[in-house]
């Protein structure tokens, strides 16, 4: 806010985490413009007509009336309001109604997610057009920005030593930085492994265990089978979260509610029907943004029921404030998706309340889950790398709800179940793995439901320890039951196993260097990684792991 007072500049970009309160200091600036006589009315261009609603009912709260009926046919704001709420779609479709409406009242804009002004090369234009001749522009975003090409109005870009341009923010709150200041939600994010089957169109059947090193074709059709709701895998990971939930709500949230992300309209209301028979109560299901959607929104908000499902409606600044549990159920794995769709858990309302989020284990989403405070700047010119993360996936996960998809023309998911692969919070792995239903996947399940950051980290270690002590000691129960002939017998260990053993054994390491030198986890595990190079532990493979393993044992 200072910053910006300061400045008192045309463009003024803000980027900020989800749920560190970007609404309110976009209203706040707009009130002292209109009390200082900057400006005479306030627009708002914002992704979705849910949000429209919501940006109006915000801004009343602050005694500035803004009209989310606007339509473009109306020409001209009533004078009963200072401005209105639109969508960049809207804007996109007659620039000329809105510019018309910029001229005539001197003007604030605030472009929220400005991001999807780069959605088409209409919308940029439209957005340009439009509001060129406005006296203020604040530009927000929440999200990591997009990798295409499209250029974003407003946006400023400086060229770096390489050529290549990047966006740059006139002011940075990222989720680390909001974490520290306790304004936003630890996130856990409980990764689930297991094997799944399925069939191929050829009438192969294969197999294939989640988390394991595969080509990506085959991960992503483990993934796909692991997704399908007539295997075990989604009914073992419901009754995980439910279990999840349950407990956050007996310790601290009574009101917390779960979200499932589903990829389609089919899978959800399959995974509604699961989640009404496990608890017997039914779900509250969104499958797209159409009329009815926000009432949907708003009434679970603003309840006590427990799950919802949703398909595209958890896009930036859908705000829910009592989700506490989410599940991860779509095939969309762009860093941009994955932010919106996690900003929707990081909603603090009082200190010490936290966030699981269930995903299946598949190297992107370990990857993003890592990094999540990761920035990434709007970046034209560079040369596209095909690394499965391309922004195209969220037009494709976001557009023909009912389809199936082309994966389920080429396969037949056949049999899927779920296993506890690892827990992973600020950037570091914990646990060994456990099969559900197991006392050793209580225990995480079981962590109290309102915890400091280094609450989280103290247990998750205590955790880990207990469950590593716990397989010492039936290790050796074993063996002293087992006769001669049977030690003889070496069983070697899967590549999975081996990854397991090697992350314990460098979160053991981390941990001890930790307790002699004081510095985060987190610091830790990013100083091995910019001497080891690779991806964080989660993903890393059993080289780099054994090279962070060797390189810590010298500090």
């Amino acid at each position: 806010m200072v910053t910006y007072l300061r400045r008192r500049s045309d463009d003024f970009m803000a980027v900020a985490t989800p749920g560190a309160g970007k609404t309110t200091f976009a209203l706040r600036i707009a009130a002292e413009m209109l009390v200082d006589g900057t400006c005479d009315a306030v627009t708002v261009v914002c992704p979705t007509e849910h949000l429209k609603t919501q940006w109006a009912l915000a801004a009343a709260r602050v005694g500035i009336q803004l009209d989310p009926q606007f339509r473009n046919s109306d020409v001209h704001s009533s004078r009963d309001f200072h401005g209105a709420v639109l969508t960049y779609a809207q804007v996109g479709m007659a620039p000329q109604v809105h510019k018309r409406r910029t001229i005539t009242r001197r003007t604030f804009v605030i472009l929220d997610e400005i991001h999807h002004a780069g959605d088409s090369r209409t919308w940029g234009d439209g957005v340009k057009d439009a509001f060129e001749p406005a006296v203020r522009r604040l530009l927000l975003t929440g999200t990591p920005f997009r990798s295409d090409e499209n250029p974003i109005p407003f946006v400023t870009y400086e060229r770096g030593q390489d050529g290549i341009q990047r966006s740059r923010a006139d002011s940075i709150y990222g989720y680390a930085d909001a974490l520290q200041d306790r304004v936003v939600r630890p996130v856990l994010f409980m990764a689930y492994s297991g094997e799944t089957r399925w069939r191929t169109s050829a009438g192969d059947e294969l197999a294939a265990r989640l988390g394991e090193p595969m080509t990506k074709d085959l991960i992503a059709q483990a993934w796909r089978t692991a997704l399908d709701h007539r295997g075990d895998w989604m009914p073992q990971v419901m009754r995980a979260a439910d279990a999840r939930l349950t407990k956050i709500r007996e310790h601290g949230m009574p009101d917390a509610g779960g979200l499932v992300i589903a990829s389609d309209q089919t899978s959800a209301r399959a995974y509604a029907k699961l989640l009404h028979d496990l608890t017997g109560e039914p779900a509250t299901i969104v499958l797209s943004d159409d009329e009815g959607a926000s009432g949907r929104i708003a009434e679970f908000a603003n309840s006590e029921k427990r799950w919802m499902v949703a398909v595209r409606m958890v896009s930036e600044g859908v705000d829910i404030p009592r989700l506490a549990v989410g599940v991860y159920a779509t095939s969309a794995s762009t860093p941009l998706y994955f932010a919106q769709a996690i900003g929707r858990f990081v909603r603090a309302r009082r200190e010490g309340e936290t966030a699981t989020v269930f995903l299946p284990s598949v190297p992107h989403l370990l990857g993003l889950a890592s990094e999540m405070e990761a920035q990434r700047n709007h970046v034209l010119g560079a040369p596209k790398e095909k690394d499965g993360l391309d922004d195209e996936l969220i037009e494709r996960a976001q557009k023909a709800e009912d389809a199936l998809g082309e994966l389920d023309k080429k396969f037949e998911a056949l049999s899927s179940i779920a296993e506890l692969d690892q827990v992973i919070y600020d950037g570091t792995s914990f646990g060994t793995g456990a099969r559900t239903g197991t006392a050793e996947e209580a225990d995480y399940l079981g962590l109290p439901g309102l915890l400091t950051p280094d609450q989280v980290t103290t247990l998750l270690n205590k955790r880990q320890a207990d469950q590593m002590a716990s397989q010492k000691r039936q290790q050796a129960e074993q063996t002293r039951n087992e006769v001669p002939a049977q030690r003889e017998a070496v069983v070697p260990m899967s590549a999975g196993e081996r990854r397991n053993s090697l992350r314990r054994q460098l979160n053991t390491l981390v941990a001890a260097h930790h307790h002699r030198t004081n510095l985060p986890h987190g610091k830790i595990h990013a100083e091995l990684r910019r001497l080891c190079g690779g991806p964080p532990s989660a993903q890393a493979t059993i080289e780099q792991l054994e090279e962070r393993i060797a390189t810590i044992q010298t500090f």
